[in-house]
């Protein structure tokens, strides 16, 4: 697995890097078991601060995308699958908020696709 960041992108090196390792992870390009670079290796070979590539692997960490094995490494973890579950919950969650505060679906949607523009640095 390559991590290549795009340095003319809106969106943050750290979140590029999340981004690329939970798609491989998804996608089985990066096989449950499989060990990640060190974090100190990977900053430096992305030419980026430790904190950063460091916050990236907290924030797979926190979505059970892989965990941590003390000295055995960051490694990909077999619950890759819990970020689409907790995803989903967020989802299921909205649409009932949104439906109790009598939003029409369409502008529910619309509320969603803005969130989303804004969290991925496309608007």
């Amino acid at each position: 697995m390559q991590i290549v960041l795009d340095p003319a992108s809106q969106v943050p090196p750290y979140e590029q890097i999340r981004a690329q390792i939970a798609e491989s992870a998804r996608s089985g390009a990066a096989p449950v078991g499989m060990r990640l670079p060190t974090v100190r290796r990977l900053a430096e070979e992305l030419g980026l601060a430790v904190n950063t590539v460091a916050k990236a692997y907290r924030e797979l960490e926190s979505a059970g995308v892989v965990e941590t094995r003390g000295r055995h490494g960051t490694v990909v973890a077999a619950s890759g699958d819990s970020s689409r579950r907790a995803a989903a919950r967020a989802a299921a969650e909205y649409a009932r908020l949104v439906r109790g505060l009598g939003v029409p679906p369409q502008e529910a949607r619309a509320v969603v696709e803005a969130a989303l523009r804004d969290a991925y640095g496309e608007g």
